[in-house]
């Protein structure tokens, strides 16, 4: 997520001048099994830097807990409030991360170089020895943490990106990134009305498209959870607190939607998933940064976040979430999501 180049902070500052448009990443490195890219795959050299409020780098954190990464990938967690320095470490002791060193992650992309003129995202991956950036592809981590990592991944680990199943598995992405993951950005930061109602319509299409793809399977592509699963994860968990009223999705809510509902919240109930969502950081982060959209800060109290931890019955249609794998562990300490951030 970053305010500049993702286009939010256009939202927030020059909101009704142009249609929202999501920028590439510049820093397009990859970590690999042999190091193609100067960057090999090498355990406790790599931090990751998330925030929890931010859908594009919740993927990175459960994939990481999936896979079973946290030994070998640290993680840094930031400040759900941004200031003019974007992302920054102030959720730790001093105000400053206790491995980098950095006050803002902007430090880290200054390490890699100097004078960038684009946005701070999340999520980014550091290298530590050098305190530098190495990639902020939000679209290729995750890949690259299922299939270049494997030599690192936990016993048990899930393919979550299985050779067989990835050409469907791309399909059904492009289509999910397209119409629901960008769509409610495009949606909430549209400049027009004819702009924010064709997102709408794309954005609640997709989602009736894949409420009846899910009708009669537990998982989008598969009987296992997959990168697809994940990506569409992180955006339904933000339905209700933020995309309903913060963007103005409000054909239907997600709890309204029988199949999607019980599809998110057995995602959620799986463990990790929801051990790594933070709706307090989530809420406060869209409420209180976007001011374009929220000019007064306030933060709602709702919704309601009990139902999350009701059944779902969706093991009904089969499935194995793990394949032939098994449940991550127990959260390592110090990465728990507070209890203002649970149901």
């Amino acid at each position: 997520m970053n305010d500049t180049s993702a286009g939010e902070k256009d939202g927030n500052t020059a909101y009704g001048h142009k249609p929202f448009k999501r920028s590439r990443s510049h820093f397009a490195d990859r970590i690999t099994a042999d190091g193609r890219d100067g960057w090999p795959v090498e355990a406790g050299r790599y931090r990751l830097v998330v925030s929890r409020a931010c859908p594009w780098a919740s993927r990175a954190l459960v994939s990481r807990r999936l896979l079973g990464l946290e030994p070998v990938l640290s993680l840094a967690v930031t400040d759900p409030i941004q200031d003019d320095r974007s992302w920054r470490f102030t959720l730790d002791e001093g105000g400053r991360d206790p491995v980098l060193g950095h006050r803002y992650l902007s430090e880290a992309y200054d390490a890699r170089e100097q004078g960038y003129p684009g946005g701070v995202s999340v999520p980014a991956i550091v290298d530590v020895p050098t305190k530098s950036l190495v990639t902020n592809d939000f679209q290729q981590i995750t890949l690259d943490l299922a299939t270049e990592w494997t030599e690192l991944h936990r016993p048990g680990a899930p393919d979550l990106y299985p050779e067989p199943l990835r050409d469907e598995i791309d399909t059904v992405m492009e289509g999910i990134y397209r119409d629901v993951n960008n769509g409610v950005y495009r949606t909430g930061f549209a400049s027009g009305q004819d702009e924010y109602e064709a997102a709408f319509t794309g954005l609640f299409r997709r989602l009736d498209l894949v409420s009846e793809r899910l009708t009669d399977r537990r998982y989008l592509v598969g009987d296992t959870i997959t990168e697809a699963d994940i990506r569409l994860f992180t955006t339904l968990v933000r339905f209700d607190p933020v995309y309903h009223g913060h963007f103005k999705c409000n054909r239907a809510k997600l709890s309204e939607d029988p199949v999607l509902w019980a599809y998110v919240r057995d995602l959620y109930q799986t463990p990790g998933f929801g051990d790594t969502v933070d709706f307090d950081h989530i809420k406060r982060h869209y409420y209180q940064v976007h001011t374009g959209i929220n000019p007064t800060g306030i933060v709602p109290l709702g919704p309601d976040l009990s139902g999350w931890l009701t059944p779902h019955h969706r093991e009904q249609l089969g499935g194995r979430p793990f394949g032939d794998g098994t449940p991550p562990g127990t959260v390592p300490a110090g990465e728990e999501v507070p209890a203002a951030g649970r149901p």
